[in-house]
């Protein structure tokens, strides 16, 4: 499914009104039904419950005036609080205001905080709340009555319906803006935007359903459209005459004495998402340990710096030995000695193989987009928002502030695929193309688990042979499917070793149910 910004969500109305003739009311009642069947579906009954609609004077206040006069024709109780300003309802809203003022709906205006004792009264006794204040288009933090009628709601216990995005969520980016509410569900419109898919968002809006309002699909499916949400193709099965080398040889180029985590679960990922001959390049002091608890790995031994990570020495042999490789994965628990960090950046810039770089590989590349924009191989690149604060030399709020624009960014500067981790992952290709992972669970933000990501994405492609870009996305998936799958046994306590060893039950059951997931979008999104 695309994703519209709120842009590109208004040219779609403005094409609808002007091209295709289907006028703003139009569009306002099919929005406001939608929300109206939501509510039925959800509360089952309506005839004789108290609902509080709680509106603005824009477009999502009009829309929360449709669901009122639809409440209050199954017999339910409605009272609707208007924070704006009649007076502003412009041309398509005014229709559906002289409605409500006909059939006789309790409307009632706030134009202060001194007169929010009735909105808190009405909502003490509520049985349901309707969210119309702001919609998608709210640029600047919420204040004054605003944010006070926001407490009220969130402070009232009834399921609250929130109007194409919880008011104070920023339609782009899913932040908040000072305060915002905290709905039960919410229903939007055309296409999901940013802010409900991005946390914290997601989060606030509670269920997700999705409704084309009477889009003609070439308005929804148009290829300027570059977010997504991440698509779930199918797996090739494997093949019953398979052998560990049919199934790739992937070269791991991770580890130091003090970082030995890192390269065992980056290795064992591969094998576990089906991968044939996992090669560990790392400092000969630190094999015997990872051996212990990974046998199943091959070994290349390497000489080491003083301080105990990859020597510079080693860069021919790490060459010579990447050649035999589907692919190379670079970076994970190097360590910051400068020499290893210039052997990174040595290898970043001469090996011609698939490229994947994480971990301690990326601080190499800070500041450095050259090192990579000349490789005639496709290349990974899969920080979390300290490291990608690193690569574009900001801070970590910047990058958590608008996580699409930043991983567009990175993609673009990088000539790579950018893998942003974190809740709801990222992952953005250098023509502008981005997707939204929606697999994955709190329990996953632990150490270990980035590392496990990694070998399932060389799964993906050197085992499962799909395309490198079709990898990254499934990659991510599987991962936080595992995740998932742990977290229903072991609940949010999970370490990396629980993620790893659910790759294969997650690969089996991504096989047997991708196409259910594929058609719930992993049961995140209800398209009406």
């Amino acid at each position: 499914m695309k994703i519209a910004t709120v842009a590109q969500m208004r040219e779609m109305d403005r094409t609808a009104i002007e091209t295709y003739g289907i006028s703003g009311p139009i569009l306002m009642e099919n929005a406001g039904e939608a929300a109206y069947y939501v509510m039925l579906g959800e509360l089952e009954e309506l005839a004789g419950l108290d609902v509080v609609v709680v509106c603005g004077s824009g477009h999502n206040g009009g829309d929360g005036l449709v669901v009122a006069r639809k409440l209050h024709s199954m017999a339910a109780r409605v009272q609707v609080f208007c924070l704006g300003n009649p007076a502003k309802f412009d041309d398509t809203v005014r229709p559906f205001y002289d409605m409500v003022q006909r059939l006789g709906i309790p409307f009632t205006l706030v134009p202060d905080e001194d007169a929010l004792g009735l909105l808190a009264e009405a909502l003490d006794n509520a049985d349901a709340v309707v969210d119309a204040i702001f919609g998608t288009g709210l640029s600047r933090e919420v204040g004054g009555r605003y944010a006070r009628a926001i407490e009220l709601i969130n402070a009232c216990p009834a399921p609250v319906f929130s109007i194409d995005i919880p008011s104070g969520i920023q339609g782009d980016t899913g932040q908040i803006m000072g305060i915002a509410v905290r709905a039960d569900a919410t229903i939007t419109f055309g296409l999901p935007k940013p802010g409900n898919l991005l946390y914290p968002g997601y989060e606030y809006g509670g269920d997700l359903y999705v409704t084309h309002i009477s889009f003609p699909p070439e308005l929804y499916r148009k290829p300027d459209l570059h977010l997504a949400v991440s698509p779930l193709p199918p797996l090739p099965p494997r093949p019953g005459d398979a052998h560990k080398g049919s199934v790739g040889k992937v070269l791991f180029i991770a580890g130091a004495a003090r970082y030995l985590g890192a390269p065992y679960f980056a290795a064992m990922g591969f094998l576990r998402a089906g991968g044939g001959l996992a090669y560990l390049a790392t400092p000969e002091s630190a094999a015997p340990f990872i051996a212990a608890q990974g046998n199943e790995i091959v070994f290349l031994p390497q000489a080491a710096t003083d301080a105990g990570s990859l020597a510079l020495s080693n860069l021919d042999a790490l060459l010579e030995a990447s050649e035999q490789m589907a692919m190379v994965c670079l970076g994970s628990g190097v360590s910051l000695e400068p020499e290893t960090q210039e052997l990174v950046r040595q290898l970043a810039r001469r090996l011609e193989k698939p490229l994947l770089i994480d971990g301690d590989g990326l601080t190499a590349l800070a500041g450095q987009p050259d090192l990579l924009r000349e490789r005639t191989h496709p290349t990974i690149l899969t920080p979390h928002p300290g490291e990608m604060a690193r690569l574009l030399g900001t801070s970590v709020r910047e990058v958590q502030a608008d996580r699409v624009a930043a991983a567009l960014r990175a993609a673009q500067a990088w000539r790579a695929t950018i893998v942003l981790k974190g809740a709801h992952t990222l992952i953005a290709h250098p023509d502008g193309r981005a997707y939204v992972n929606l697999s994955g669970n709190p329990g996953m933000a632990t150490a270990g688990s980035g590392d496990v990501l990694t070998g399932v994405i060389a799964g993906m492609f050197a085992a499962q042979h799909l395309d490198f870009e079709t990898a990254a996305r499934l990659g991510v998936f599987i991962h936080g499917l595992a995740g998932d799958l742990a977290a229903l046994d072991l609940g949010e306590g999970l370490v990396a070793g629980d993620i790893l060893a659910r790759v294969p039950e997650a690969i089996q059951f991504y096989r047997e149910e991708h196409r259910t997931m594929a058609a719930s979008y992993y049961g995140k999104i209800t398209v009406l």
